[in-house]
């Protein structure tokens, strides 16, 4: 009788580790609908409700960030390793596991370690162009490296022998077909006949400044029938977007072209966005940040940006992930800094009066191996843990 496949994935803390990690649980379950897939994270991100809400088990460990930020409190760093990983070994063997995945994030260093503490295999995936604190710490440990993009190998130690797989996406996105799903996401976001759509989307928990800069730039162009800017807030930010647009007479409060819609409601905003295959297939133009996922699902989708990297970002990674796009012409770099709403108007309005410019933009990415990342890391989890795998292979 075979033996169930028993894989336990590391991920947490912002969605960019999550939802990968979430990807490669979905094509493991392709692979083998019978392999029993669990995570490890912490209590403190976002894991605690993404991971449930996607029908797997997550277990808590007790650890901290691999942050300077902390001062004296790095130093507990060794001891706070130990401790989640002597953690994570029981749970590896509670669940029988036969393959551990860590996916970056500080949450998922205790997966490997424990790996390594109960003799287990483990191979770590980067998804930034320069690997975290944890990954480059995590990379020691195990034998297999896989990256997202080329450009990781030269950051990350051992990382002559990773090999690039891509960025796992879900597969809603890897196999999007944009204008067939245009006329259901235009119907499901309420967008006005012949408007163009910017979206704002400013990554798990929303950003302040890409916000603040959407709202003004939705005060500047109010009355436009031409355009409507969807924004993603974030749940926190919510109400006072939605206040801070109806009293510049850009959005309402309810449907936006509802009976209550007023004079110009140019905008909406939004808590989340369930449905990324209808975002993505309803925007002309996404401004947004840098982070890895989403670099991977333009690049993918073939939406043209305007990439706005968060300046605190650990190495300013998300610069030069939003350089794996700037630098082929799919899209603008805009630092931090200077996200007004002025300086959008400057470079999303001419890009909205000219198509054929925003066409050249969705082609000029390279879509790599992001479509079919999932299934290429999922043969290789398959492989470490000696049993059949339907899953097709990565290639270097």
């Amino acid at each position: 009788m075979r033996t169930p496949l028993s894989v336990v994935i590391g991920a947490g803390g912002t969605g960019g580790h999550i939802y990968p990690g979430l990807a490669l649980a979905e094509a493991l379950r392709r692979a083998d609908p019978d392999a029993v897939i669990s995570f490890i994270g912490t209590e403190r991100g976002l894991e605690t409700t993404l991971i449930p809400a996607a029908g797997y088990r997550l277990h808590t460990v007790d650890m901290i960030p691999f942050d300077p930020a902390l001062g004296a409190k790095r130093f507990l760093l060794p001891a706070a390793l130990l401790r989640s990983g002597a953690q994570a070994r029981s749970v590896l063997r509670t669940q029988k596991a036969q393959v551990v995945v860590g996916m970056g994030g500080y949450p998922s260093a205790p997966a490997i370690v424990g790996a390594r503490m109960a003799g287990l295999p483990s191979v770590i995936h980067e998804s930034n162009a320069v690997p975290g604190r944890a990954n480059q710490f995590a990379a020691r440990l195990t034998e297999h490296l896989t990256v997202a993009f080329d450009g990781s190998r030269a950051h990350l130690s051992g990382g002559e022998r990773a090999r690039t797989v891509g960025m796992p996406i879900a597969a809603s996105l890897a196999a999007l077909d944009r204008p067939a799903l245009r006329e259901e996401a235009r119907r499901a976001f309420g967008i006005p006949e012949g408007a163009r759509v910017v979206l704002f989307n400013g990554g798990s928990l929303g950003a302040a400044r890409l916000t603040a800069a959407a709202v003004g730039l939705a005060a500047r162009w109010r009355g436009r029938g031409d355009v409507h800017l969807l924004i993603k807030t974030g749940p926190a930010a919510l109400a006072e977007t939605r206040q801070k647009l109806i009293q510049a007479g850009a959005g309402t409060a309810g449907h936006p072209h509802g009976p209550d819609a007023g004079v110009g409601p140019v905008a909406q905003a939004v808590p989340y966005l369930d449905r990324m295959d209808l975002a993505y297939a309803v925007a002309d133009l996404v401004v947004c940040r840098a982070g890895s996922a989403t670099i991977a699902e333009l690049a993918t989708t073939g939406v043209p940006a305007v990439l706005v990297p968060y300046p605190h970002a650990p190495g300013d990674h998300q610069t030069h992930n939003a350089r794996v796009l700037s630098d082929a012409g799919a899209a603008y770099l805009v630092p931090d800094a200077e996200t007004t709403a002025d300086r959008l108007a400057d470079i999303v309005g001419p890009l909205l009066a000219d198509p054929a410019r925003l066409a050249v933009m969705g082609r000029a990415a390279d879509p790599g191996h992001h479509a079919r990342a999932a299934d290429l890391l999922a043969g290789t989890v398959i492989r470490l843990a000696g049993q059949p795998t339907t899953a097709r292979e990565f290639t270097s």
